[in-house]
């Protein structure tokens, strides 16, 4: 009976969850509460709580209630989806306000990521996406100037600009990712809206056209209560490790 109890309980509470009742950052009703409200012990109360917790619903902390917790967007880093398609897979409306599209020197790093010489000219943007308005993720984007200069004549606020320069010969047909954490610097900060310093995950590319050449070399900044970075694998090699997907 007292399975019977908690499996109950959980269910109501995860639907409140679901409805948007009870929304990320609100207070699930206390042990009290909730044991008056189903007349029934603490015990069953609290494997609810569990069975919540560790489906990331919530979240709990001696001496006050457990509380609704904003669920992780995953993304998949072996393949590559451009945001805006990503943000609507997941059900979600993206967003993007950019904050600067310029043309300069490459400068001796992105000159290195690029495979160009320091003195030559680049396209770099700097753009916030949100996620149903939310600020999500600041990226850092720069491209060699042929492709780069495709846009400065657009609205990057309007368009993919990973589907965009696809539809201009310049699709991504390798990449390579590395992830890291950095501490928000101040323009992560204050586009992102965290106190100076919070970690946030840092997801850098290198990005080849179809001739094997590197086109562009980007360095987006997640936050790391909203995304959360997975790979999958397809299996166990002879030598006992992982074998990553290959394609999708």
């Amino acid at each position: 009976m007292a399975e019977a109890v908690y499996t109950q309980i959980a269910d109501d509470l995860r639907e409140q969850i679901a409805s948007g009742n009870l929304r990320p950052g609100d207070d699930v009703p206390t042990e009290a509460e909730l044991a008056a409200r189903w007349r029934t012990s603490r015990g069953p109360i609290r494997n609810a709580l569990a069975a919540l917790r560790g489906e990331g619903l919530i979240e709990t902390t001696r001496g006050r209630p457990a509380r609704v917790v904003a669920r992780k967007a995953d993304q998949a880093v072996d393949v590559s989806v451009p945001f805006t398609r990503w943000a609507r897979e997941l059900g979600v409306t993206p967003g993007a306000r950019t904050q600067q599209v310029s043309l300069r020197r490459a400068g001796a790093d992105k000159a290195t990521a690029l495979g160009i010489d320091p003195d030559d000219t680049v396209v770099t943007v700097v753009r916030l996406r949100l996620l149903d308005g939310r600020p999500t993720m600041l990226e850092r984007l720069c491209y060699i100037e042929p492709v780069g200069r495709l846009l400065l004549d657009i609205d990057p606020d309007a368009v993919s600009i990973t589907e965009f320069l696809g539809s201009k010969g310049h699709p991504i047909v390798g990449l390579q990712h590395e992830i890291d954490a950095v501490a928000a610097d101040a323009e992560d900060a204050e586009l992102l809206r965290v106190p100076l310093g919070t970690p946030i995950l840092r997801l850098s590319r290198i990005s080849r056209g179809p001739d094997g050449r590197i086109f562009e070399a980007s360095e987006d900044r997640y936050l790391s209560d909203v995304v959360r970075f997975t790979v999958a694998a397809s299996g166990i090699s002879d030598d006992g490790h992982y074998m990553r997907a290959v394609g999708g």
